[in-house]
């Protein structure tokens, strides 16, 4: 039976904020939360997963460096990027971390199939690449069997950032977008087609929610 899952397209918003916003929504839910993907843009910013290394960030120059709670090394994200985050109850949706990577992963190649792009995964680095450039990367916490963090998927973007790092802690690693591989260059077509991609994968039916971050009440501890 199909779960209902609320979307939230939030526009541009700054990284830190959003980023605790979902730790204190994954913290608060309860058994009946529903699940939310929040969609939006990050102002420019470098984050580095839990088992990242700084040698990895090269020159960062004027932005900044954000040590963040989710899996993987470092990546860029700035505007032109989609940033999804998909704030799931993994038990009630039926699925583990592994298979949750690679429904998102197939979502991702899904989506870019519709516009003749093919693109695969690769062994031992989650993610989505074409023709062994990246063009969308995966980060995820699971806490108390919920997710939280998510992927990037470059569409229209200044990738020269990327140069100021190894991406995903891969030296030389080349990464793309959809434009540059002769997709759209509008974001909204493309959430479009990820949102109807990645509720197909997990069975879920999409709700439009209010473009705003939610707010839970704080849980008491009993």
């Amino acid at each position: 039976m199909s779960q209902p899952l609320k979307i939230r397209r939030l526009g541009r918003q700054p990284y830190e904020a959003t980023w605790k916003a979902m730790s204190a929504f994954t913290d608060q839910r309860g058994p009946d939360t529903p699940d939310e993907l929040w969609v939006l843009e990050h102002d420019p910013v470098f984050t580095l997963g839990q088992a990242g290394k700084m040698e990895h960030v090269l020159a960062p120059g004027e932005i900044s460096v954000v040590p963040v709670d989710r899996g993987g090394q470092v990546t860029y994200h700035g505007p032109g990027q989609i940033v999804a985050y998909p704030l799931i109850d993994l038990r009630r949706a039926g699925v583990g971390v592994r298979e949750m990577v690679c429904k998102i992963e197939q979502a991702i190649i899904d989506t870019l199939e519709r516009w003749n792009i093919g693109a695969a995964r690769l062994d031992g680095a989650p993610g989505v690449y074409v023709a062994g450039a990246k063009v969308a990367a995966l980060g995820l916490r699971v806490r108390r069997g919920c997710s939280f963090h998510g992927l990037a998927f470059n569409v229209n973007m200044d990738l020269e950032p990327f140069h100021r790092i190894n991406p995903c802690g891969y030296k030389g690693l080349q990464v793309t977008q959809v434009l540059d591989l002769g997709g759209p260059s509008r974001l909204a077509e493309v959430e479009d087609a990820l949102v109807e991609e990645f509720c197909r994968q997990f069975d879920f039916t999409a709700e439009s929610a209010a473009p705003v971050i939610p707010e839970l009440p704080a849980r008491v501890a009993v």
